[in-house]
């Protein structure tokens, strides 16, 4: 089997994934939770594939992408050379992209309408297929940040739940760019508790996951229950030098 990357880039990766392990056992330890609840993703954003590639060998078997048409060329490389990993797309998806992604994906973080989920439960429909997803909460407030405000919550619950093919799993949320010490901790703290008060509204076993936290703020967010991060710098290092496909 050939791989696209060399060894140089396979030591530095699996270097650098081992030090995020252990500072995730380190903050489980800390928050007396099991490593075992905490799923790291991988995000290999804007990075050649030999770097998603690298990951997977080393052992990390989550990747998330944010562009669908980054995700679908590295799913088919992998499927190609017999890797087999979990997919997550987790950036913002337009509605005219849904078709190329149906069925790739082991979850769908970041549906933040009721149009788009929609248009996934439709296109799930027709291909037979149960899709897997989050609504995703703009707790923060943020013009910038997409998604459901708090408040609106319920309301896109009661539309999602009745849409077939769709499996609702929780909520994603990102942090604001903090201006203070700890002003992340406190956006993934509502969130929990957003997360925690909907869980007996939702009702299903399948409302588990409460994805939060990136390579700034991935220590603050297990502290406050996160049980999906989303780490991309932090394992595959500086993205300055590459452009997206």
């Amino acid at each position: 089997m050939e791989y696209d990357y060399d060894e140089q880039i396979y030591d530095s990766i699996k270097m650098r994934l081992a030090a995020v392990r252990e500072s995730v056992a380190d903050c489980c330890r800390e928050a007396g939770r099991d490593v075992s609840d905490v799923t790291l993703i991988g995000v290999s954003k804007v990075f050649p594939v030999g770097y998603a590639e690298a990951a997977c060998v080393a052992g990390l078997k989550d990747l998330g992408e944010n562009r669908v048409q980054e995700m679908v060329p590295k799913i088919e490389r992998f499927s190609s050379i017999g890797l087999d990993c979990n997919w997550h797309l987790i950036g913002t998806l337009q509605k005219n992209k849904v078709k190329y992604i149906i069925g790739k994906t082991s979850l769908i973080h970041s549906v933040n309408t009721i149009e788009l989920a929609e248009e996934i439960s439709k296109r799930s429909e027709s291909n037979n297929v149960t899709t897997r997803i989050l609504l995703q909460a703009n707790v923060s407030g943020e013009e910038s940040k997409h998604g459901f405000a708090p408040h609106e919550l319920r309301q896109a619950i009661d539309h999602i739940m009745r849409m077939p093919n769709l499996t609702m799993c929780g909520l994603m949320t990102m942090a604001p760019i903090q201006t203070y010490e700890g002003e992340a901790r406190e956006v993934f703290a509502r969130t929990r508790n957003i997360f925690e008060e909907l869980t007996s509204y939702v009702g299903t076993p399948d409302w588990t996951v409460l994805s939060m936290g990136m390579s700034q703020d991935y220590r603050s967010a297990i502290l406050e229950g996160a049980t999906h991060i989303r780490v991309g710098t932090a394992i595959f290092g500086n993205r300055a030098e590459y452009t997206a496909v």
